[in-house]
């Protein structure tokens, strides 16, 4: 409901409607916390990995560049020369120190996107109208079912294109010299706004599966405990393949062996260290492999500062 107030509501309560999703992405993240701690933490250390790839000199370029725009903007030629001088030196220090390097990060996006049904017949349905959509070249409502398919921790790094960048700045400044303000500005413009994106998938189906068979490993003197935590497992490793992060059916059909036959070790009382060792390492190199599957894709716009 907060989500759908008008402007004369959010005017009134002297909040803003980035007020108001702000204030429900904190309640999910709070309720992610409390409820799925392991996602939560998963996503905290994305989080972490993500800021440590950051390039401060990459950043600082791009706060030039801005000033720049400002600069322009406020009919102050030689001082956004100045600017675009100092990114154009920042560019020349990263070119120097990353010769073989395409893409700079500079700023990224850590979210929890789980939209997808828990029944995996509800995501069947699901999937068969997005694939008629699509014969029906209805893309709107194609990209709008699939993104109803998804279960996972998405990082979304923004790159500095270091070999289109640096070509912007100089064509600012010729135009800069030469009078063309407007012109100037309108290539800083689209030189900040597009940025590369790659994105790197951590599939929620595959983290909730190790965190049952960890609990039922824990649990294993409870037989009935035990079972019903591999019952867990079992479902969210068939929802991580209905939903297309295992790739391989000979992967999923080994994980599910390997879970049935824990099944019948702890029914028969047998050790099940071992067991449990091999199915959560072939899991951990499954979910290694989903997770370094980056996706790239050039020209997208910025987003807000992180």
């Amino acid at each position: 409901m907060a989500e759908t107030m008008t402007k004369d509501q959010t005017a009134s309560t002297g909040r803003t409607a980035d007020d108001v999703r702000a204030d429900l992405e904190q309640q999910r993240r709070q309720a992610d916390q409390r409820m799925r701690p392991e996602v939560d933490a998963q996503r905290r250390q994305a989080q972490q990995d993500a800021e440590r790839t950051l390039d401060e000199e990459a950043i600082a370029a791009i706060q030039q560049t801005e000033r720049a725009l400002v600069a322009i903007a406020e009919d102050r030629p030689e001082e956004a020369l100045r600017a675009i001088e100092q990114a154009t030196g920042k560019i020349s220090v990263l070119l120097s120190r990353n010769p073989a390097t395409a893409l700079i990060p500079v700023n990224f996006q850590v979210n929890v996107i789980d939209t997808a049904p828990q029944t995996v017949s509800d995501i069947a349905l699901l999937r068969d109208a997005a694939e008629t959509a699509l014969d029906l070249n209805d893309l709107p409502t194609t990209r709008t079912l699939l993104d109803s398919l998804r279960s996972e921790i998405r990082i979304r790094t923004y790159h500095l294109p270091l070999a289109t960048y640096p070509a912007a700045l100089q064509e600012a400044a010729r135009l800069l010299d030469q009078k063309k303000n407007d012109e100037a500005g309108a290539v800083l413009l689209v030189a900040l706004n597009t940025l590369a994106i790659v994105d790197q998938i951590i599939p929620l189906p595959l983290l909730l599966t190790r965190e049952a068979l960890s609990k039922a490993q824990a649990q294993v003197a409870d037989k009935a405990e035990a079972q019903r935590l591999l019952d867990i497992a079992d479902h969210e490793l068939e929802r991580a393949m209905e939903l297309g992060y295992i790739a391989n059916n000979a992967d999923y059909s080994a994980l599910r062996d390997q879970i049935r036959d824990l099944r019948k070790q702890i029914k028969g009382d047998e050790d099940t260290t071992s067991g449990f060792a091999r199915l959560k390492e072939k899991l951990a190199a499954l979910a290694r492999r989903r997770s370094d599957k980056d996706t790239r894709t050039d020209a997208q716009q910025r987003p807000k500062a992180a």
